[in-house]
């Protein structure tokens, strides 16, 4: 057989269309709420609306006895020995003692904790059947916030003695004498408010427990499957091979959806009760005070520079409030804060304590950027103010101190515990401040600074970030062919919408030399492969990516192997290419490689070792404030970001695209707002307020790949975060360029922002 050795089979670096979405536009997706089973049933769960209370009795009886009700269970009905819910990442000292249960025992430590669970034949009779419960409560006073948290007068878990999870300090560089000898110093207390994902898809779980083989299977699952059936086979009593996590398209994620939640243990549960699968879907109430909460920082933070804008040192306290419990990976969020606040700039002292506490909130868990966010707002915001100060220019004075080639790589010392040897990975941190000044002409900008016109007053501002990738354990990956001349992939990894299908299969179709037509990608569930690290941290394209490419060399190996038994020749005189292997003019197809072989497949693990890599750049905001009203509208947004390599340049700058837009989100819009009683008051859409098309603006995403990683062979760096980590940092400094406020706080309101107008 013949091939045309002239065929292009590049496809690294292509904006491909995504694979995935003919069949999820023409509504052939299989989303959650479109699997259904035989003889399913239907899970409602009874939440407390009590923020702080004891429980002193719960009667059951009135529900048990509804037509249509299968089962209803509290804590009492699943026994002392209910498991807890485990920490994925961040699991420092202290946290152990406030981790949380699937359901409530005793006591309730925020609005929205499963007390009790309803099966019924369905949804309707199951939510009928709530109203039916009956829970005593004494309630208890509620700790609302993290000055209240600190002084523990009223304390969430007794045995603990305090409401601080966890504290530590950590620093590098002698930050006492950067501040001694320091000609400018000031200091800031930095609030980030408490938002949250709202993927369009709200969570949802069927499971399915066979208790004679016995098996269980949780469908609906995402992110990170195999890490949560490890857990789920502890709690269960179950072998791994005796649970399967089943993946389903999802809905949209950011590092919400996926991690382990009450209802996770709760639906098995109650199917296990039931003998019968079991169903549960969130509404969006629900999903509003039950999944988990992310940001909400307060950072007290301080400089110091020379009086030309040199930057000698910062010191801060970062307090995260936790929620009622810390959950899964929720430490990740104030030690992230603390180790990003020095960002892509020369600091050669700082020091930080991080302060972990527990509120009568929902529970914290990371939301797209954790801690990144955060630490730029307080970072960036501080450069402005103190450029201000000074009298010079805030884009001079972060050219004067972002850290430049020469510098690169650069260790930043140990600022999250045991993690000694965080490294910033090679690149051009000025240069990417540089093209996005060129891309806006920042002179012609800066001659409207804090122009009014028709009674609202324009504003640019700026922030640089840096951005880690592809942490975690390693990636697995299999490669298959058939003889009909279809590719199988399968990867540990998750989809979350992201465009993984196209991802994987660019890189395999360029490795084995063959079009994409014909590639089939699975992904997620834990019946694929024997284990998998998932999706988080950006690394989806560099950790399976890379174990894609690893199984696709080891699969062209093997054709050579078949290819030499077929013609009787030794390997070296054969080459792989094009689609399959060369023996002079003679050619053997991989699908007639797989005919010969009878089958035809690789396995690989990608690892990192620890070799993080780093995307960095710069954003800046255009904004207008009209001065009645305090409203802000974005007239432009732009940003650089240097990713390396781009797989799929059209993929990339979507996710930056849609990166910015859920920062605008967090920057003038999203606030999970308590009263004192600790009673959640955005329990719906009217109350709390996501960015729409008519506040988005015109957004330019320069995807820069001058500085591809060395951290791995494809030199691949995460591309999924850099789009929302220094939103709200450039729209507030372009607000405060605009109107000379001081903003210390977010979200920006226009209340806020008219008060502090007047004020001037």
């Amino acid at each position: 057989m013949a091939m045309n050795d002239d065929q292009d089979f590049r496809y690294i670096g292509k904006s491909v269309r995504r694979l995935e979405d003919t069949r999820l536009l023409t509504g052939r997706g299989a989303y959650i709420g479109d699997v259904t089973m035989p003889d399913m049933a239907a899970m409602a769960i009874l939440r407390s609306p009590h923020a702080h209370a004891k429980i002193t009795a719960i009667d059951l009886t009135a529900a048990r006895a509804m037509e249509g009700v299968i089962d209803v269970f509290a804590a009492a009905e699943i026994g002392p020995d209910m498991p807890l819910i485990p920490l994925r990442l961040a699991p420092f000292a202290g946290f152990e003692r406030m981790l949380q249960a699937p359901i409530a025992a005793g006591k309730v430590r925020y609005v929205g904790e499963p007390v009790a669970v309803v099966v019924a034949e369905n949804r309707y009779l199951a939510e009928d059947a709530l109203e039916e419960i009956i829970v005593e409560y004494d309630p208890l006073p509620a700790v609302t916030s993290i000055d209240q948290a600190a002084k523990g007068e009223v304390l969430l878990f007794e045995e603990a003695g305090e409401n601080m999870g966890t504290r530590y300090t950590v620093g590098r560089g002698d930050i006492e004498a950067a501040f001694a000898d320091a000609p400018y110093t000031r200091r800031e207390r930095f609030v980030s408010n408490r938002h949250a994902a709202c993927p369009m898809e709200t969570r949802g779980l069927i499971a399915e427990y066979d208790a004679a083989t016995p098996r269980l299977r949780l469908t609906g699952a995402a992110k990170v499957t195999y890490y949560n059936r490890r857990h789920l086979a502890v709690a269960f009593g179950l072998e791994e091979e005796q649970i399967e996590l089943i993946e389903q398209d999802v809905g949209g994620g950011f590092g919400a959806r996926g991690e382990l939640y009450p209802e996770d243990y709760l639906v098995p549960i109650a199917s296990r009760r039931a003998k019968r699968p079991v169903k549960w879907i969130e509404d969006r109430r629900e999903n509003l005070m039950a999944c988990n909460h992310s940001r909400d920082v307060v950072c007290d933070l301080e400089i110091a520079a020379t009086r030309d804008g040199k930057i000698l040192g910062m010191r801060a306290t970062v307090q995260g409030d936790m929620g009622a419990y810390i959950r899964t990976n929720g430490g990740v969020v104030p030690a992230k804060t603390v180790q990003f606040l020095p960002g892509p700039y020369r600091v050669p002292a700082f020091a930080a304590e991080m302060q972990a506490l527990v509120t009568n909130k929902t529970p914290i868990g990371t939301y797209r950027g954790p801690g990144r966010v955060e630490a730029n707002f307080c970072r960036e915001r501080m450069i402005d103010m103190m450029a201000g100060d000074l009298g010079l220019d805030p884009v001079e004075v972060r050219l004067a101190n972002l850290m430049t080639p020469k510098e690169l790589p650069f260790r930043m010392g140990e600022l999250v515990p045991n993690d000694p040897n965080a490294t910033l990975d090679d690149g051009d941190y000025p240069d990417a401040l540089r093209k996005l000044l060129a891309e806006i002409d920042y002179p012609a900008l800066k001659a409207r600074q804090g122009m009014t016109e028709n009674g609202k007053i324009f504003g640019v501002g700026f922030a640089c970030f840096v951005e880690s990738a592809a942490a975690g354990p390693p990636e697995t990956a299999r490669i298959s062919m058939t003889g009909d001349g279809q590719v199988e992939i399968r990867i540990g990894a998750s989809s979350v919408g992201q465009g993984v299908e196209t991802g994987m299969a660019q890189i395999c179709a360029e490795n084995l030399g063959i079009t994409l037509e014909g590639i089939t990608v699975h992904h997620g569930s834990t019946t694929l492969l024997d284990s998998g690290g998932g999706t988080f941290n950006s690394r989806n394209t560099v950790m399976a990516g890379n174990a894609v490419r690893l199984a696709a060399e080891a699969l062209r190996e093997k054709c050579l192997e078949q290819g030499a038994l077929r013609w009787n020749v030794g390997p070296g005189s054969l080459a792989y290419r094009n689609g399959g292997v060369h023996h002079g003019d003679d050619f053997l197809s991989l699908a007639e490689v797989a005919t010969f072989a009878g089958s035809l497949s690789a396995d690989a693990t990608y690892a990192n070792e620890g070799r993080v890599s780093y995307s960095y750049g710069a954003h800046a905001a255009l904004v207008n404030v009209d001065l009645a009203t305090g409203g802000v509208a974005i007239e432009r947004y732009v940003l650089t970001e240097e990713i390396g390599r781009a797989l799929n340049p059209a993929m990339v700058e979507g996710q930056a695209v849609g990166g910015v837009v859920q920062g605008i989100g967090g920057a003038l819009l999203e606030h999970m707002m308590y009263d004192d009683d600790g009673q959640l008051l955005a329990g719906s859409f009217a109350d709390y307020l996501l960015p729409t098309v008519a506040e988005t603006p015109a957004i330019t995403a320069i995807t820069l790949e001058n500085s591809p990683s060395k951290m791995n062979p494809m030199g691949f760096k995460g591309a999924g975060e850099g789009g929302i980590v220094a939103v709200a940092a450039a729209i507030a400094n372009a607000v405060a360029q605009a109107t000379g406020v001081t903003i210390t706080e977010l979200p920006i309101s226009p209340n806020r922002l008219r008060t502090q107008i007047r004020d001037l």
